[in-house]
């Protein structure tokens, strides 16, 4: 065979002419003492890529001490010599959820090994606990952690609280209407007596219903729910709260919404909502005759899942404990309820919670903050907060769990928008004009974003959707591991229940109190105002240094915050709540009139 002349031609043309003469050869290039000359920009890699062997020139290091002093590759590509990146590598430890490990493999990252990599070569650490701000402030540029410092304050029942109540005494409670009436003890104590007293009294025989959660723990654990001020028992950190009674029901169970939030930055203030989500279900009929049944009165999968009809096929919502948000709204629309509506409540939720924090909150680079917020829907229709959860659970304990699989691939998508790319200028020229389309949006017909970048020169994932939404991914990054056969069948799985229960639900309609207007496309608050997204590079954060707008969409994550140019400009050098919450009280009558 013929070796092309390497010194005369482009690197393209070297490339084309050895995959279509030579798949797989060595070429005879003369030994390193004669050799002084290097191969073209960014040929090397290229040529290893098409299987071809080259031995080792001046200048490149080959012994193991000299590969470990290099310095990590970053995101940026070389735009001089179009060189290809190698495979971003992510960090974990024994608290890493499993799946989290798996999508990145199937994304063709790279697992970090402490015995072979230097210490600071790695591009994303993500696990359970939190980090130390020693993690934070030793962060390196190219570096991404899963956990924002000073989140605790929302995470925690009492410190969630305080900072609502503070919230409310600002600004007002009709914007914070939104949590029950809470009490923090030991402190509070007498004035929990107090209003439980008050509350008897005026109502007579009627009861009043209470209930007891543990500051700190989670899965519901330790929770008690009482009406006779006899077996209320505490001994430590608890909140008190008054206990929504009136849940809307769904076949004589109660549900909660599980909502995913990210919030990409506090400084500025960066919110992201996740349009699919879990609906968790009682296992029992509600029936407040019974207050001690914890499987009619708490949703917790966890506690759920071990219960005596778990397994049973119940009245209108199938089997298991769990619907997808998707679901539950189409179920609500096959009712008139305006879905529309609920979501803008949610919504406003979100950021009026995370405003409660965002001003104490420590300054701190390259870190995000995946949050569940807990949200139960009473049957006016009113969202309800009863917690907000970090870390939130990303077991995959049903084929529902599957929408955790997507979930974790958006994140990516959302923190590493300009990740592995094709090769090649034009790739990168094309990633340049946008970095922020979603990859399966004209699949998925949902909301709209701004089309600046072509669906071909995405890399990373390939998305098929199903008629029912479940998603199957399909890795075609660089040496991708794909999911194994049995997980895609259950993410194909799971839908017998659904076809089951909605012939059922005719016969069971909830007990709602309210109107349906005409059902319309979910909208990003972005598309409120003009984004700068397809004029600005952004590499890898979602906020570029230059205070452009944030991307209003990735995956299923849409920008709810900021929503308008106001609240944009309210978040820049220090966070104006005031006029943030101007804002949203304008919004909110826009949205009433």
């Amino acid at each position: 065979v013929r070796r092309p002349d390497l010194r005369s031609s482009t690197p393209t043309q070297v490339l084309g002419s050895l995959r279509t003469t030579t798949p797989a050869c060595t070429l005879n290039v003369p030994s390193e003492a004669n050799y002084t000359e290097q191969l073209p920009a960014g040929l090397g890699a290229r040529l290893q890529e098409a299987g071809v062997s080259i031995p080792p020139w001046r200048g490149c290091p080959t012994s193991t001490l000299e590969k470990k002093k290099r310095k990590p590759q970053l995101m940026e590509e070389d735009e001089s010599s179009g060189a290809l990146l190698k495979p971003l590598v992510f960090r974990v430890d024994e608290t890493t959820p499993p799946v989290v490990q798996s999508v990145l493999l199937e994304r063709g990252w790279n697992k970090f090994d402490e015995q072979e990599q230097n210490a600071e070569d790695w591009n994303l650490y993500w696990r359970t606990s939190s980090f130390r701000m020693t993690e934070h402030i030793n962060v390196k540029p190219w570096q991404q952690l899963n956990h924002h410092p000073g989140t605790t304050k929302l995470t925690r029942k009492d410190c969630l609280a305080k900072h609502l109540k503070h919230m409310r005494r600002m600004y007002g409670t009709s914007l914070y209407q939104f949590i029950p009436l809470t009490f923090v003890m030991p402190n509070d104590y007498t004035k929990f007596v107090a209003e439980y007293f008050q509350e008897r009294q005026m109502l007579g025989t009627k009861r009043s219903y209470w209930i007891c959660k543990p500051a700190e723990l989670s899965r519901g654990r330790g929770i008690l729910i009482f009406s006779d001020f006899k077996d209320f028992i505490v001994d430590d950190m608890y909140i008190v709260q008054k206990y929504i009674s009136n849940p809307l029901l769904i076949g004589r169970y109660k549900c909660d919404l599980r909502i995913y939030v990210c919030v990409t930055g506090f400084k500025p203030l960066t919110i992201y909502v996740y349009q699919e989500g879990l609906v968790r279900f009682a296992t029992e009929k509600f029936d407040l005759s019974n207050l001690q049944n914890n499987y009619a009165h708490l949703t917790n999968s966890s506690i759920n899942k071990s219960g005596a009809s778990y397994e049973k096929i119940k009245e209108v919502i199938g089997h298991g404990c769990k619907w997808t948000l998707s679901r539950f709204f189409s179920y609500l629309r096959s009712w008139d309820v305006d879905d529309l509506l609920l979501w803008k409540k949610i919504h406003r939720m979100v950021i009026l919670t995370i405003l409660a924090i965002a001003p104490s909150v420590p300054s701190a680079a390259n870190c995000f903050e995946l949050f569940g917020f807990d949200i139960l829907i009473d049957d006016s229709l009113k969202p309800w907060l009863l917690e907000v959860n970090c870390s939130p659970a990303l077991t995959l304990d049903c084929s529902t769990d599957v929408l955790k699989r997507k979930l974790v691939h958006d994140i990516i998508d959302l923190i590493y928008l300009n990740g592995l790319r094709n090769e090649g200028r034009e790739a990168s020229n094309a990633t340049h004009r946008n970095s922020n389309i979603d990859t399966a949006k004209s699949d998925r017909g949902g909301l709209d974003a701004h089309d600046c970048l072509p669906y071909e020169s995405l890399s990373f994932t390939s998305r098929m959707y199903n008629k029912d939404d479940s998603v199957v991914e399909k890795a075609v990054s660089v040496h991708p591991k794909a999911a194994p056969a049995s997980q895609l069948e259950g993410e194909m799985s799971g839908q017998e229940d659904f076809h089951l229960s909605t012939k059922e639900m005719a016969q069971s309609k909830p007990k709602i109190r309210s109107r349906h207007t005409p059902h319309k496309t979910l909208m990003p608050y972005a598309s409120l105002f003009q984004s700068h997204s397809c004029k600005t590079k952004t590499s890898p954060r979602v906020l570029s240094d230059h205070g452009k707008a944030p991307d209003p969409q990735a995956g299923n994550f849409v920008l709810v915050f900021p929503f308008n140019e106001a609240t944009l400009g309210a978040s820049r050098n220090g966070l104006n709540v005031k006029r943030i919450i101007q804002e949203l009280q304008k919004l909110m009558n826009k949205q009433h009139s």
